[in-house]
């Protein structure tokens, strides 16, 4: 996952609005959203090499989503663990949110460099492994996350999050057809624009896109997460091949403990 949207307790009908894109090989195999039987009620992609996902929503109202850092003079731990893992084991209603984060902060030098964002609408933390100290709650308003630090103005998440603030400003109802188009922009941004995190000039251009299209590697697939103040929620996921749509999936659902 390389680009999380989100906005949380600003909108009049929405405490939960997110919009999210994965960027990934087009050869590791992956299954699209669906219900999940374990952890019960989660509803999420999988990805079949690791066993995890990238991002979910369970039906208690639970979420989490994961990117990886793009630190290319960092080496991985040792056998390091999948990070998609990082995501289910959040997801499980069985263990209080804030345990799992602090577990998950005592073992975080087992992992590749990750972020991630979880909770319930209106509250949601966030925890890296890039630095110590580093979990925290995430003051309401619009926040971007893409393979750096939360909120880093890298363009990519300038650009979404002004869209999405636009969009959560001044919209009611949100139609989530509008919050792919956003997702779906594939325009780079100039040289002189982009973050140096010591790829090269020509890959940072290639990766500076919302929708990312490359050779072997690119968006595959897109997250519309919309939840209201009745507890109503829509999962919607697009996916894609080589940079062209292939198929969605669309579940709805009431969060149980709300009205």
């Amino acid at each position: 996952m390389c680009l999380v949207l989100f906005n949380q307790g600003e909108h009049p009908v929405y405490p939960l609005i997110v919009a999210a894109n994965r960027d990934e090989f087009y050869d590791r195999p992956a299954a699209p959203a669906h219900v999940w039987e374990r952890p019960k009620g989660l509803v999420a992609g999988k990805d079949l090499t690791g066993g995890g996902t990238w991002l979910g929503l369970t039906q208690s109202g639970r979420f989490a989503a994961l990117t990886n850092v793009r630190r290319p003079d960092v080496p991985p731990p040792p056998d390091a663990r999948s990070r998609g893992g990082i995501v289910t084991d959040l997801l499980d209603d069985s263990i209080s949110m804030e345990e799992t984060m602090k577990q998950l902060s005592s073992r975080q030098d087992r992992y590749d460099l990750y972020n991630v964002i979880a909770g319930t609408p209106g509250r949601l933390m966030y925890q890296t492994n890039q630095s110590p100290g580093s979990f925290r709650e995430i003051q309401s308003g619009t926040h971007g996350l893409s393979n750096a630090m939360l909120d880093t103005p890298w363009p990519k998440v300038q650009k979404g999050i002004e869209e999405l603030s636009r969009l959560a400003d001044d919209v009611c109802p949100i139609d989530p057809d509008v919050l792919f188009e956003i997702l779906s922009d594939a325009e780079p941004f100039p040289d002189n624009r982009l973050p140096d995190t010591g790829v090269g000039p020509d890959l940072e251009r290639s990766l500076s896109p919302l929708f990312i299209r490359m050779t072997g590697y690119g968006t595959r697939c897109q997250t519309v997460i919309l939840i209201d103040r009745e507890g109503r929620a829509a999962f919607i996921e697009r996916t894609f091949a080589d940079g062209i749509f292939i198929g969605e999936e669309r579940v709805t659902f009431q969060i149980i403990g709300q009205s």
